[in-house]
């Protein structure tokens, strides 16, 4: 039996103790995030009914931005990517629901080996783990590997994407190429923002051609088509969702061009901290060694440098940003680091200790403030209320502002409040349907102001029966039911 040599040792230890520590946050939280509990329900749907990519069949609501367009509004579901929770589809399908939580940190996982495959192929075999170390504990890839989101998702498919296109088209190996195409297609249905790296790849083939001759190369061609292939079912779904082929990807731009918010243009740089961690800094001191040696004159430097500061110049200009949007350029950061750290004559060792304890350190922190910050007592409430409803069996309604979370929770139907909190309003509801309807309100991620909360209160306390109160704090953590006894 062949021996491990020591570089694949340490590869090991990094894979393992990058697993580890992506599941660790796995367990920051018991209650998951609006978007996992739309992305998990999402899946549990389409196991039972794959076609139906809908809300308006199962009984539960999540904000549908539109713009104003009826036909990008509630129940079309076409603004989040399908892959997820067709993935997710699979293993509530097999009763495999249980494996979910350790389907992101193993995709996290995955993409550290890649950044090594890729570091190995571009550079040499010392780059690829000084890479991979370097992705391994960035604090925003580690944390995100934990949630049940696409960001970490595409960033997989984003670095298998590169590492068979440096295959194909520097290497020479025709089937890779195709692959490439592929898994663009399969990565667009990650995240519709893998439209910004699809660019990047011609843009290298030009500047590395100094002409268009590389469309003449068949191969690229059958990539093409592969990509198509890939996107068909989705196109078919916007045509009978939407009546345009395009009608899904149209819908995610609509919704990402007010969804959220605005932000500053600082923003990432403002949470550098958060995101990178020391990583950001050699980033930048990276690029300052590249320009002063001239190696973004290299095919293997520009092409990473085309990936990192095109798409991050995106980020900047689109009007919502979140720290997580800024996963999908780690890969490539990692192996600029990778690069210029490798080059290190003297103390490299030392150096990469150093670094390697700092990014540690950076994301234990994160892992205990933010357990912390979860294990507070509007969770505990959260989850006691939603203990209480598992308990009333399963023919009732709820009404809440967090409907899909509920939702993930207790499997039956979960709607929002009305706009307006009035007599009126709640009445409307609950002559709706001959189910018992309960009202929950939880301080838990809400959104109503206090004098909103405490009108629904005080209508609640009047009209309805009390079920149930938090102990822990009653005042705003209750359910009320239209059944008085």
């Amino acid at each position: 039996m062949r021996k491990l040599s020591r570089e694949n040792w340490i590869l090991l230890a990094i894979l393992v103790l990058g697993f580890l520590i992506r599941l660790s946050f796995v367990f920051v939280s018991n209650v998951p995030w609006w978007d996992e509990s739309v992305y998990l329900n999402l899946g549990h749907d389409l196991s039972s009914n794959p076609l139906d990519y809908s809300i308006e069949n199962h009984g539960w609501s999540d904000f549908i931005p539109s713009g104003g367009d009826v036909n990008y509004a509630w129940p079309k579901m076409g603004f989040r990517p399908p892959l997820l929770p067709y993935i997710l589809a699979i293993f509530y399908s097999l009763n495999l629901g249980f494996f979910i939580k350790f389907l992101l940190p193993l995709i996290g996982t995955l993409t550290i080996f890649l950044v090594y495959l890729l570091g190995k192929e571009m550079f040499n075999k010392k780059t690829g783990i000084i890479s991979a170390t370097i992705i391994a504990f960035v604090p925003i890839h580690v944390i995100y590997s934990g949630r049940i989101l696409n960001d970490v998702l595409v960033t997989f498919f984003i670095t298998l994407a590169f590492f068979f296109f440096w295959k194909g088209f520097e290497k020479g190996n025709e089937k890779y190429k195709i692959f490439w195409g592929i898994v663009l297609g399969i990565g667009l249905l990650a995240r519709y923002t893998m439209l910004w790296i699809i660019p990047i790849f011609p843009i290298y083939l030009w500047i590395k051609n100094k002409s268009l001759n590389f469309l003449k190369d068949k191969y690229l061609w059958y990539a093409i088509i592969g990509f198509f292939v890939v996107l068909i079912p989705w196109f078919v779904y916007g045509y009978f969702e939407y009546g345009n082929i395009f009608g899904g990807f149209l819908h995610g731009f609509k919704g990402a061009a007010y969804w959220g918010g605005n932000q500053s243009w600082m923003f990432f740089f403002q949470n550098h901290r958060y995101i990178f961690s020391i990583s950001g800094i050699l980033f930048v001191l990276s690029l300052i060694g590249i320009s002063y040696t001239k190696d973004y004159k290299k095919r293997e430097v520009y092409i990473l440098l085309i990936w990192s500061l095109l798409y991050f110049i995106m980020l900047v200009i689109m009007p919502h940003k979140e720290e997580r949007f800024v996963i999908p350029i780690i890969p490539a950061i990692s192996l600029i680091i990778g690069y210029s750290l490798n080059k290190i004559k003297s103390y490299k060792k030392i150096i990469l200790g150093i670094i390697l304890i700092i990014l540690l350190w950076s994301c234990l922190s994160i892992l205990v403030h933010d357990k912390n910050i979860s294990s507070n007592t509007n969770t505990e409430c959260f989850i006691e209320t939603m203990n209480f409803l598992k308990k009333q069996g399963d023919n009732y309604i709820t009404v809440s502002e967090n409907p899909p979370i509920v939702r993930y929770f207790t499997n039956t139907e979960s709607s929002f409040y009305p706009d307006k909190i009035t007599e009126e309003s709640l009445k409307e509801v609950s002559n709706s349907t001959n189910k018992t309807v309960y009202f929950i309100f939880n301080k838990l991620n809400s959104g109503f102001e206090t004098d909103k909360w405490m009108k629904l209160n005080e209508i609640l306390g009047e009209d309805y029966g009390l079920k149930f109160k938090c102990p822990e704090d009653p005042e705003v953590n209750f359910v009320y039911s239209n059944k008085l006894n």
